[in-house]
Formats: C-alpha cells, sequence, structure tokens
C-alpha cells in the first residue's frame, strides 16, 4: 500500500474514533497537530510519514478518551498492520504516542523521544497554547464541570498522575498555571519554540485581563 494512501486509511480510521468528540480533541484539533507536524519535520528535513500518522492517531489512545488504553492500543496496532505498516513503523508510532503526552513529564523521568516523536509532541503541545489553546481550556473545562476561577484555590504544585487527572480539584484558569503555561520552555524543537513565544503572550495577556475583570478593576 502506498503511504498516501495508508495515511488517508489512518486520518478516517481517526476520524471514526474522534468524530463526536466533544472536549477539544476532535478532528480539528488532529488536522492542526497534523499541518502542524509537516511543517515542523520540514523545518527539521525530515520524512513526515511517521510524525504525520502518530500525529493522526495520537489521541485514538488516550487515556481521557477511551474506555480502555490497553484494548484501544490493541485495535490500532491491528489496524496498522492491515495496512501495511512495518513491525519497525508500528513500533515508532506506537512508542511516540505513548510517550508524548505531559502527564508522563509528572513523576521526574520524562521519557526520551525520538526527533519524531518530539515533533508530533510539539505540534500537539502548541495546540494547547495560545488563542486557540485558550478555547480549548475552557472548552474541556466545561465539559467536565470544573468551575471557572476560585482565587481561593490555588494551583497544584508537584502533581502526580493521579493528581493531574483529578478534575475536581482542578478549575480552568489554574489549569494554565498547572500545564499550559509551563508548555512553551518543554518544547523540543526550535521551530516550535519559536512559534511558542507569541502564544504564550497571548495567554499571559488572556489571564492578565480575566483577573482584573473578575476583580471589578476594568
Amino acid at each position: 500500500m502506498e503511504p498516501a494512501t495508508q495515511l488517508d486509511a489512518i486520518k478516517h480510521y481517526t476520524i471514526q474514533k474522534l468524530g463526536n468528540d466533544e472536549t477539544g480533541h476532535g478532528i480539528d484539533h488532529i488536522k492542526r497537530v497534523v499541518r502542524m507536524a509537516r511543517q515542523l519535520a520540514k523545518e527539521e528535513g525530515i520524512d513526515p510519514f511517521i510524525p504525520v500518522a502518530a500525529a493522526y492517531l495520537h489521541d485514538t489512545i488516550d487515556e481521557k478518551l477511551v474506555m480502555s488504553v490497553k484494548e484501544a492500543q490493541s485495535e490500532l496496532r491491528e489496524f496498522l498492520r492491515k495496512i501495511d505498516f512495518r513491525n519497525d513503523q508500528i513500533q515508532a508510532v506506537m512508542d511516540i504516542i505513548t510517550q508524548m503526552s505531559f502527564a508522563n513529564t509528572l513523576e521526574g523521568q520524562r521519557p526520551q523521544l525520538t526527533l519524531e516523536g518530539q515533533i508530533v509532541q510539539d505540534a500537539d503541545w502548541l495546540d494547547a497554547i495560545g488563542a486557540i489553546g485558550i478555547v480549548r481550556a475552557v472548552y474541556y473545562g466545561g465539559k467536565h464541570g470544573e468551575r471557572i476561577y476560585d482565587p481561593l484555590i490555588k494551583p497544584r504544585e508537584n502533581m502526580d498522575r493521579n493528581e493531574y487527572r483529578n478534575l475536581s480539584h482542578e478549575t480552568i484558569i489554574n489549569h494554565f498555571y498547572e500545564k499550559l503555561l509551563k508548555l512553551k520552555d518543554m518544547l523540543n524543537t526550535k521551530a516550535a519554540k519559536r512559534v511558542a513565544e507569541h502564544r504564550q503572550q497571548i495567554m499571559l495577556e488572556f489571564l492578565d485581563e480575566f483577573k482584573q475583570e473578575w476583580d471589578a478593576e476594568k
């Protein structure tokens, strides 16, 4: 099977899995991550095939979105075999999408990704910041019934994976301090870091404006 045909099959697999998503991880998010992954791969001078495949598939096994991560991973491996991925290609994709999450950085041992994996991680994290990131944070928090803000609830520090996933201890605004504002300095590639500079400023300006309005200062 030709690479273009394989990627088209992967795209439709992802649409099948995430087409009805209401948490900010739907097909619009996937397409942005794919476009950014292509761009970053070009700037890094590498073949975009594996980064693009992983970008399409990265949320199809996400623990936030599937009932069973193990079953989702098994189903994905079988699908990739059916579209003629080699064993090394399957492993490359799985290594990326199982290790790229921010949650995997919380317990002291950040996974060492290949350059292909770093590109996908950067593409995904860039979609979590800036104007789009602000909207997605509100969208996700609203879907899960989070409070918008409570000045008495302070951002959490030194979270482990379980605490990070505990949304009852989070507000939408605190999520910026617990994760989103940290991403710029955690990016891998020079190109991603360059894009992140502006997006970071957008978030900082938003938070400043939000708090002034919250306190009825303007």
